[in-house]
């Protein structure tokens, strides 16, 4: 397995692929520092996108994945890809999306396995109340995560409504 390391604004990341497919990123914490780095054409370009992704000029991932899990989590984080940039969707919509609406908290579960967050952006998940729940990066993450794509989509609607005032 190979393995990079990114800083980002939520701290260092650790990316892992297997050559030719992204496996793994984990949050600081997460992981022990005791791998050597040896990094790889999959991992150059995820760090770039993720790079890209924090700087406000990327809002989607095209990256090989390989997430190893049941069919149940698959379908989950299936449902997470699809989940666009700058919204939210409650664990119900996905239990409702994946045709088994009484999984919630099934759902809850394969989303806090989720093995490439960001990329697969289990962050855009929210209690049905609207609170901020459970993130293998914390909730601290979560809410800047969230908060960056809420910016940069109200900075793009005032642009755009400020050059269709003139």
């Amino acid at each position: 397995m190979n393995y990079q390391h990114l800083d980002t604004p939520i701290g260092t990341l650790r990316l892992a692929s297997n050559g030719t497919q992204l496996l793994k990123i984990e949050f600081e914490g997460q992981y022990n520092n005791n791998v050597v780095e040896a990094s790889d054409a999959v991992l150059v370009n995820c760090a770039h996108q993720l790079t890209d992704y924090f700087a406000g000029k990327r809002q989607r991932f095209e990256l090989p994945l390989r997430a190893k899990g049941t069919p149940f989590q698959q379908a989950v984080w299936d449902a997470l890809a699809d989940i666009p940039y700058g919204e939210l969707r409650s664990y119900r919509d996905i239990a409702r999306n994946i045709g088994n609406p009484a999984a919630v908290r099934a759902v809850g579960a394969a989303s806090g396995r989720n093995p490439l967050p960001i990329v697969v952006p289990c962050h855009r998940v929210i209690g049905s109340n609207g609170s901020l729940t459970g993130f293998a990066g914390g909730l601290e993450t979560k809410r800047v995560l969230l908060q960056l794509e809420a910016r940069l989509i109200h900075d793009a609607a005032t642009k755009k409504s400020s050059e269709n005032a003139w």
